[in-house]
């Protein structure tokens, strides 16, 4: 079974909370978002932090260890403690980046963290405006149907696929499936597989239904094509895993 515990606290907009009318709301958000800038760029400077500490000690490891090399007697005694010293560092190290690790993970996901990768590389740097087209239930139903015969073996193809990573890559391979006639499609084909009594298959294409109904949500929420969203999405979901 899949986790989707860490979906849950996506923080995607300040301005779907309700606030008091005697309060100045859009100070209160600029505040929200101060605070959590600071909180990330904080969380960026004990990654910095970490990985300069750890360079430096892998270094120092590095060196005891060729001391160690055609040294006899109390010269070897002495480079032998300072590589315990160093390896004892280095497990301190670990266990600091799993600490920072476990810390980023509880971090909820919000404008700020999901365009961006690694809070680095930027994901969504020109957005794509979001297209609304406006069409009567016969249109989409023909529409849905004329998407359908298109594209379902890729549909299927997707549907089967199991790791993070093949989906970003399929996606990204074919962003016209990042949209809700594939949505649809998965979950009329849980149905049958439903009735066919194909409980395992259901889960999964289930999370793969979900998956795309994710992307589509961030791309509401962010005001951007949905395309825009499915690398962001699958690199932060694979971090919190």
């Amino acid at each position: 079974m899949v986790d989707y515990s860490k979906w849950k606290t996506i923080e995607v907009s300040d301005d779907e909370d309700d606030t008091h009318p005697n309060i100045d709301t859009p100070s209160l958000f600029r505040w929200r978002h101060q605070a959590r800038i600071e909180r990330m760029n904080e969380l960026k400077k004990e990654h910095q932090s970490y990985e300069a500490k750890k360079t430096r000690n892998d270094k120092l490891l590095l060196e005891a260890r060729k001391r160690c090399e055609g040294k006899t007697g109390k010269a070897l005694e002495e480079a032998k403690r300072d590589v315990a010293k160093l390896e004892r560092k280095q497990k301190e190290l670990l266990k600091e980046k799993e600490a920072l690790d476990k810390k980023e993970k509880m971090m909820p996901w919000n404008v700020d963290t999901i365009s961006k990768e690694g809070f680095q590389k930027t994901i969504l740097n020109k957005p794509q405006p979001k297209e609304e087209l406006v069409l009567t239930e016969e249109e989409k139903e023909q529409t849905q149907k004329k998407f359908v015969e298109e594209n379902e073996p890729l549909l299927k193809q997707y549907g089967m696929l199991q790791k993070y990573d093949d989906s970003k890559r399929f996606l990204l391979e074919h962003p016209h499936l990042a949209c809700e006639y594939t949505a649809n499609y998965l979950v009329l084909w849980c149905i049958r597989l439903e009735m066919d009594e194909k409980h395992d298959l259901v889960c999964h294409v289930a999370h793969q239904c979900i998956c795309i109904q994710y992307v589509l949500e961030l791309g509401k929420q962010l005001e951007v094509d949905p395309r825009s969203c499915i690398s962001s999405f699958f690199t932060r979901i694979q971090m919190a895993d």
